[in-house]
Formats: C-alpha cells, structure tokens, sequence
C-alpha cells in the first residue's frame, strides 16, 4: 500500500510540474505588426501577476500606463499598480534616453523586469504597444479570460521608424461621422504606431467646422438635401431653397477635445481646409465669395466639373480665408495646414473682371499662375502663423509655393517632381493608399468608389522610388492612406475599409524595406485579426477570399476554372455539386475541367479548417453555349466584352465592369439572333445584367424573346418589363423569360435600354450573358 501511494505521490509531483512548465517562445511565436527594426529572442519570460508594477515618472507615462493596467484588469482580472518607485523587481519601468532618434526606443524583457527606453513620450507608447502586442491576443478582450497565461518572451528589441510621417486621412464632408468614432480611429492609429490624422472637414458637399465668425458656414453649409438613397453620382442638382437636413459638424470644443486626445497618442491631427476648390458648401453659405455671386444648394453628391470656386480676384476672399484659418490655426497646433488645392476648373476665372484684373496687376499669364499666386499668398499667411503648408499635387501647376509641401496622390509623378525642387514629399498614390477602392471581388465586396487595392498591393507600397537622388531621398516625408467618402455612410463601413489595410501601409512606412517580406507579414497578420475580432472591429476578411478565373474551350464546350487567393502558398479546397465544404474538400492542385453545369465551392483552408468567405460559382452550361451569335445592333467599341461569343461562354461578368466581359451598349437596345444550329426545345431565357447608376449603367426597362425556325420571321413569346427605380448601389440581375415549351431554332433576345437618363444624356445597356434552358 505504501508502495502505491509513493507512486502515485511521485505522479503527482510529475502532473504538477508539467503543468507549470513555463512557455518557451520561438520567433514563429511573435507577431508583431509592424515588424521591429532589430529583435533577439532570449530564454525564459516575464510573467505578469498582481505583484507586477508600472513605474512611471510623469503625466504621459502615468496616462499610457493607466490604459496598460486597465487592459489587463478587463482581461487578465488583476489590477497592475502604477508606482513612483521601483521595487526589486516583477516591473515594468519608463527609461528616457536623450540620444535616441524620435520616436525611436528599445525594449529590455527580463525574467525580472521590462524596461522601455525612449527620447520623448511616443517611443514610451510605441514601446508598451510592442509590450502589447507581445502578450496573447486575449488581452484585447473585454470580459475576463479563465486560464491564461500573462506572459512574453524575454527579449530585446531596437526599433525606430523609417518615415517620420505615417498618415491616414478621413474625410468627413462627404459623410460625416461622430467624434467618438474619430477617437477610436486615433486609438487604432496609434495601436499601429501611425502618427498623423488628416482630416478633411470641408468639401463641395459639407462644411464640418464650427467658424464663429461665419456662422452661415455650419447652419447652412454643414447639411444638404438627403438623397442617400441614390448612387452617390445618380443624384439631382439640388437648389438653394431646399431645406438640408443630412450632415453635420464639429464644435471647436469637440475638436480640441479630439486633438488633445490625439496628442494623449502621440499623434498630429492635421486640419484640411479646401481652397480654391471643393468649397460649394461656402458659395452656398457666402455666394459673394465666387465669381459668378449666384446662390446654389450644397451639392448632395457628386459634382464635376466643380466650377463654383472661391474668386481669386476678391480681396474678401483672402479676409474670409484669412480670418477661418485665424479660428483653425487656434484649434489645431499641428505643424501643417493643408489647403488642399485640387481639382479647381478655373473657367469662372477666365471671364471674372476680378479675376481679369488680378492676373493683369501681378503679371499672370493664365488661371494656372493665377492659382499659384492665390496658393502663394495663402502659404505666406500660414507661414507668418508659425504652419506649414500642404497641398495636393495640384499646387504644382504655375509654380510652387515656396515652403510648400506636396502630397502626392496621382501616382508618384508630382511628388517627384516636388522633391526634385527641394520641397518636402508625402507619397500617397491612389495605386496603392486609397482606400475607398475595392480590396476583393467587387461581387463580394460593398460598394466602394472603384480601383483595386488588395492588401497585398498595400503592402508592395513604398514612398522611396528610384527616379530620386539621395538628397532629393530626405525630402520624402512618409506616406499616407486616404479614405475618401462619398460611398462610405457609416462608420462600420468606413471601419472594413480602412482594417486590415492599415496594418499593411503601417509596416511599409515603419520597417526596413530589407526586413517586410509578403509571406512573413501574411503569417503575422492572421494574429493581429484576432486582436480586431476581440475589440470588435468590423475589419474587411478580403484577403482570405479566394477568386476563380475561368476560360472556355468552345470548340468542345469545356470550360477550366483556376482557383487563387492573395495569400503566398494559399492551401485552397473545394467541393462540387456539394451542400458544403468540410475537411475532406478536394485540394485544389491544377485547373478544374468541366463539361456540364457544376456549382463551384472553394475555401481557404488553416488547420484543416476552412477560413474565410467560402467561394460559390456556378458555371452553367446552356444550350446556346458557343453557338452562333448575330447583332442586329452591335454594341459599343468600348465594350465588346469576350468577343464574338461573349454573350454564349458560359462566363459571368463581375460588378466591375472594365472585367472584359461586359458589352455595352450606348441609348441604344441590345437586339441578337442565336443559331442553336438544329430545332431544339427551351422554355426559358435568361439575360444578366449590370446596374452601376453612378457611370449611368441601368437595368433594361423591357426584355423581349421571339423565336424563329426560319431566323426571318419571329413570333414573340415572352416579354418582361421593368420600371426604372433608384438605385444606390452596384447590382447584378439575371432578367428571366419564361413560357411554354417551344421547338425553334432561332431565339431573338431585345433588352431595351433606359430611354431617359434621370439627369439628362444616354443611358448605359450592360449585358454579360443569355443563357437559353
């Protein structure tokens, strides 16, 4: 008996120590985002517990540490103390460093304490982030986690960024969007050690700061004629007599409450005030400030060209300018005004006398040096007030202010160019920082404004180009994300566009350009999601879907279908014909050959899971594939989609409708004639449309089948008609025919198109397919 129970003492002994076996780390076990500049792994950890103490030594420290503590306290449901002291250990301690570069620090993890060592507040911050992102994911949680272990590796980390400008921009003019959601913006900006916020509070379509000395500017500009049940491009000219009842703005005091909790983030809220364009919202609320002097309504979606400009030949132009940047510069410290300085079509100024008689007095050529003269006397006023001026790539042509700052954002062209000049740079081209543009299959994603940019392509972005010498090299500040709004209406909305791309854009402007590697950050970044899922933020899961491309042999009738996804070495499954996809999906190696009508299942697979949103296409094998197709009118040179057999291929366009599978047809009706060849039986016709209001692409009002033995003489036999109604978004619809069972051998389809554009000219006719059952 004392024989037994010394065993069982002994194995219980073995049970107990297995248990408290402390965590070995390796590197595959680090995740951070974005990758530290220099990181050795060490033996051992740093367990966290209720001893464990936060050493602080000022406001800003006593303030991040605060936010530390209360985390683990939700999540790990002990209470961390902030102390002025340290103990002998089981601490977390703040060491400043004056020679450290800004924003740079390092991060010392011992078994005993965590030291963070830094030049000014930010490095303290971007230090206890890392500290964050070292700990598991559940410390995002927001209700207690039974069962965790509270520990990091012990490591050592040098790190600093390589731009010192890390931007997002937002814009709020053309949907507005509330204080506290611009807060939890900061918080995830500074989550991912991005250091600027661009705001852009004025627009054609919303004036969004409180002017005390102009007030009209909020009680009228602030607010327009809600139309958002309409495509943001579909809606009426609105007049100034319609009462506003959507927008919005900001009090000063709600602005320097956001700024100083930016500051709170080490992070620089930049203030964008439009000029001499996109400011319809100030003609509206102060027509004397344009050329023309005539009232209009505040734009209630898009506008172009945007003629209603500010005049440049008014003095009272500069007093208005002057006197709403006095206010601004007040409520935001920033370092940079930006004026934004685009997309101004300066007909009014050509036949203003104001206008006339500036550009005679100083000597201007054209429009063009008219507008570097009013961009030049802006920047001199922003000067003499201690700013900088930023503008968009525009306030290149007629010359440069001379302390100017461009942000480049057609392509990389302009910045070049202004750095060539030996002016400061801030690259963010709409190839790979916009993020109003689609980031996965348009037919999976909301609508977005258009443009692809995956986040992939994101993370290919780097603000350095090879055109640039070394010293032209420094003047390239950083780079920034821009999220323009007119087809953002929410804030979970504007959230899936900006998440996970952030993260990506943040890693190329934080890390060595030697140190980011694709497949590296695709292993990191599946991490950092599950940080989003527990702080609930709506991010966009579009890089786990995965894409099908299909081609079509039509001499036999076949069609092979290739599955991707943008991950590197994706494991993708599939499953045909199925109810569902499961472990045992077949695992895609090579194109799938099919010759009959088969319903696609597809699937991103981790861990013998699928992950993701699971892929489902049906490629439908019809009677008329790949039968002869005549137009009796044909469509338009723009888009011919596939070729002589688009309308036959058995492949479905998408909702972008530069896919090449689309063809089009300009106010006119889509009319054809289908061989199939011999007598056959059908009973149903189908025809897949597109409708994208914003481009004036509609649904057809009228489709109409005939049949013919003699392909001369046609009988009608089916007819459908559709009213238009507005559409806000981008739609696909298959129109369907139906009748009784009919033996032919001529089907003839006519779409009708929209006969009156709701805003005047020629609608669009898209058609991708008729399949003939």
């Amino acid at each position: 008996m004392k024989l037994i129970n010394k065993f069982l003492v002994l194995a219980l002994i073995a049970f107990m120590t297995s248990c408290t076996k402390p965590k070995v780390f390796t590197e595959s076990d680090i995740h951070i985002i974005p990758k530290p500049v220099e990181l050795k792994l060490q033996e051992g950890v740093f367990e966290f517990s209720t001893s464990t103490k936060i050493v602080a030594s000022n406001a800003f420290q006593e303030a991040i540490a605060k936010e530390f503590s209360d985390r683990m306290q939700t999540a790990g449901g002990f209470n961390i103390q902030i102390v002025e002291q340290a103990p002998d250990n089981d601490f977390i301690q703040f060491n400043t460093n004056s020679e450290l570069a800004k924003e740079a620090y390092t991060l010392s993890v011992s078994t005993a304490v965590i030291t963070i060592t830094a030049s000014e507040n930010a490095g303290f911050l971007y230090g206890l982030e890392t500290v964050r992102q070292l700990l598991p994911v559940a410390i995002e949680s927001p209700k207690l986690v039974a069962d965790q272990e509270w520990v990091i590796p012990t490591v050592a980390i040098k790190d600093e960024p390589r731009f010192q400008y890390r931007g997002l921009m937002i814009d709020v003019s053309r949907h507005f969007f509330k204080i506290e959601y611009l807060k939890s913006v900061i918080d995830r900006l500074a989550m991912h050690k991005m250091n600027v916020l661009h705001l852009h509070l004025i627009d054609d379509q919303g004036w969004r700061i409180e002017i005390k000395k102009y007030p009209k500017l909020t009680e009228i500009g602030a607010w327009r004629v809600d139309q958002e049940d309409k495509h943001w491009d579909g809606r009426y000219k609105t007049s100034p007599d319609e009462k506003g009842t959507y927008g919005g703005f900001y009090t000063q005091e709600e602005l320097k409450d956001l700024v100083a909790y930016a500051a709170s983030k080490s992070i620089e809220v930049i203030p964008e005030i439009e000029m001499p364009a996109h400011v319809s919202s100030a003609i509206a609320s102060y027509p004397e400030l344009s050329c023309l002097e005539k009232r209009i309504g505040v734009p209630s979606g898009g506008l172009w060209p945007i003629t209603d400009i500010y005049c440049a030949g008014k003095e009272n132009t500069f007093e208005f300018l002057e006197n709403v940047l006095l206010e601004v510069i007040e409520i935001f410290p920033s370092k940079y005004i930006h004026i934004g300085g685009d997309e101004a079509t300066k007909t009014n100024w050509e036949i203003c006398s104001h206008c006339q008689k500036r550009m005679k007095t100083e000597g201007l050529k054209n429009v063009e040096e008219l507008q570097s003269y009013f961009i030049k006397r802006m920047e001199k006023f922003i000067n003499s007030k201690g700013k900088k001026l930023i503008g968009w790539d525009e306030i290149l042509e007629g010359g440069l202010a001379p302390d100017a700052t461009v942000m480049s954002w057609r392509g990389v062209k302009g910045g070049i160019e202004a750095a060539k000049q030996g002016h400061d740079v801030i690259m963010t081209p709409g190839s790979h920082c916009y993020f109003d543009h689609y980031q996965g299959p348009q037919n999976e994603e909301p609508l977005a404004w258009g443009g692809y940019t995956p986040l992939s392509k994101v993370y290919q972005f780097d603000p350095i180009v090879e055109d640039l010498t070394e010293a032209e090299t420094k003047h390239i500040l950083g780079g920034q994300a821009n999220l323009w709004a007119e087809q953002i209406q929410t804030e979970s909305h504007s959230e899936y566009m900006i998440f996970p791309r952030l993260a990506a854009l943040s890693e190329t402007l934080w890390s060595t350009k030697e140190s980011r590697n694709w497949e590296d950050f695709s292993s990191r970044i599946t991490t950092l999601f599950e940080r989003y899922d527990y702080l609930d933020i709506n991010y966009a899961k579009s890089a786990y879907l995965v894409t099908a491309d299909a081609t079509v042999n039509l001499e036999n009738k076949t069609a092979s279908i290739t599955l991707q996804n943008e991950f590197p070495n994706p494991e993708i499954r599939y499953v045909l014909d199925a109810d569902e996809i499961n472990e045992n999906a077949i695992k895609y190696t090579a194109p799938i050959e099919l010759n009959k009508t088969t319903i696609i299942k597809a699937s991103l697979f981790k861990d013998d899971k699928p992950v993701g949103k699971t892929l489902i296409d049906t490629i439908k094998f019809h009677k008329a594939v790949a039968q002869k197709v005549k137009y009796l009118e044909p469509s338009d040179k723009r888009y011919q989609g596939a070729g002589e057999f688009n309308m036959v291929n058995t492949l479905r366009a998408t909702k972008n409708y530069h896919d090449k599978q689309w063809q089009g047809w300009l106010g006119k009706d889509m009319e054809v004639i289908i061989d199939l060849d011999t007598e056959t039986e059908i009973s149903e016709v189908i025809v897949g449309t597109l409708e994208n209001q914003g481009p004036s692409i509609f649904f057809p009002t009228a489709i109409e089948v005939s049949i013919s033995n003699d392909g001369k003489q046609f009988n009608s036999i089916g007819k459908i008609e559709r009213a238009f109604k507005a559409n806000a978004s981008s739609e696909l619809k298959d129109f369907k025919v139906k009748f009784d069972n009919q033996n032919t051998r001529f089907v003839k389809v006519k779409a009708t198109c929209l006969a009156e554009h709701p805003k005047g000219g020629s609608a669009w006719l898209f058609v991708d397919e008729i399949l003939i059952n």
